[in-house]
């Protein structure tokens, strides 16, 4: 690891800054006719700086001293790209002209086209560079230059470069809406059956982030947890660590993600959760976030039951109460499990209240399929606590693309049952 003290390519500016401003007959690019942008190429980067890339870069100063604030024009030949490396001070990316991507460490790369802004926190360990098979030029802004520190690591080699863009390689056919939506949820990422089956990712982005989110008025965060506790039930783990990407991206906080998992255990049990909860931490961690996070338990061993029996009155009516008594003796201990540990241990919980944990469960149970009879309780445990049937049946539509239509259809019936549709 080496790290020099003039900040990546604020020193490439010192480097340059005898020559001030390049004239425009360097805006044309070499060996390039279709490629075209609107500042100056520059010259190839010295040795000292070449050393940190694979291919060939360009550096073009645009700035002076007077205003401190040192930017310039670099441009990429086709699969040209920097090492991983990292700024004390930060770095704006402003993109200029052709295709490019930006990665950062434990993320997907983003793609990159004229327009596109990225803002570079310190100490982010990051890459960025041009497509396979275009040229590629953004404008770099050094951030707090006089202490902006930059330490370079590992170069990207070509099977993680290849990884990463493959998802450009394949045009993408999606409606504007639902092209807005994926963007939304994944920025700057195609998916990963982009490239080894398209028509299949077309077919199902453009249903999932097109025609499924047409229907209903749920938030985008909403989407994204039950989307993430229907992964959990189904045991996809590939799907959740995505999904992990999507929320991060949307505002869910470290303990939503932990508290979703937290709240699935009693309904998909420890021996499926523990799996996700692995990966949630070890995606957290890779966020900067310290864990364990902070105590969100109210109960103790001696007023869990009653705490639990409580919330579950408040939901379900004071008929919980005497469900205990309808059971065999032998099986009355389950009664009194389920008020103490499903509604004591986890769901009197602070995280999320009342109407979040009872949509959660909505799409735990719609997922696990076969739990008809809990589903119609939650539906109407749903219902008390202000979830009406035009939520429920967002929130089933949202999930129709990853259960699929059996599972679908089952909590339709199980809707209707409970909570009669409008005529």
């Amino acid at each position: 690891m080496k790290t020099e003290w003039i900040a990546g390519f604020a020193a490439a500016l010192v480097w340059f800054a005898v020559a001030g401003p390049l004239s425009a007959q360097n805006r044309v690019m070499e060996k390039e006719t279709t490629f075209r942008q609107m500042f100056p190429q520059g010259e190839r980067l010295p040795e000292r700086f070449s050393q940190y890339f694979i291919g060939q870069a360009y550096l073009a100063p645009l700035t002076g001293d007077a205003a401190d604030v040192p930017v310039a024009n670099v441009t990429f030949e086709p699969g040209c790209r920097n090492n991983w490396h990292s700024h004390t001070g930060g770095q704006l990316l402003i993109c200029t002209a052709g295709r490019g991507f930006y990665q950062e460490k434990g993320r997907p790369a983003r793609a990159l086209r004229p327009g596109d802004v990225v803002e570079i926190a310190p100490d982010v360990v990051h890459w960025h560079g041009a497509a396979p098979d275009s040229w590629f030029s953004h404008l770099a802004v050094e951030c707090r230059p006089q202490t902006n520190v930059n330490t370079w690591l590992e170069p990207v080699d070509d099977t993680r470069y290849a990884a990463a863009t493959a998802c450009d390689t394949v045009p993408r056919r999606m409606s504007a809406a639902a092209a807005r939506n994926y963007g939304t949820w994944f920025p700057g990422e195609a998916g990963t059956l982009a490239q080894t089956d398209p028509e299949l990712s077309t077919a199902f982005d453009e249903f999932a982030f097109g025609e499924t989110m047409a229907f209903g008025d749920l938030d985008t965060k909403t989407r994204i947890l039950t989307t993430m506790a229907s992964a959990v039930a189904l045991n996809a783990a590939g799907q959740y660590r995505r999904m992990l990407h999507a929320a991060w991206a949307n505002g869910v906080t470290p303990v939503e993600i932990k508290e979703l998992l937290y709240h699935a255990v009693p309904y998909v049990g420890m021996a499926r959760t523990v799996d996700f909860i692995e990966a949630a931490n070890e995606f957290l961690v890779g966020q900067g976030v310290n864990l364990p996070l902070e105590r969100l338990a109210v109960v103790s061993a001696d007023d869990r039951f009653e705490k639990g029996l409580a919330l579950q009155k408040s939901i379900f009516g004071e008929g919980v109460g005497r469900m205990a008594e309808t059971m065999p003796e032998d099986q009355r201990h389950i009664a009194r499990c389920l008020s103490a540990n499903c509604f004591g241990d986890y769901q009197t919980r602070s995280g999320f209240d009342a109407r979040q944990r009872e949509l959660l469960t909505i799409a735990l149970l719609l997922s696990l399929g076969g739990c008809e009879s809990q589903l119609k309780a939650h539906i109407r445990g749903n219902a008390n606590v202000g979830n009406g049937r035009a939520t429920l049946l967002a929130v089933v539509t949202q999930l129709l693309p990853y259960v699929g239509y059996p599972r679908t259809l089952n909590a339709i019936a199980c809707l209707n049952e409970v909570l009669e549709a409008d005529r």
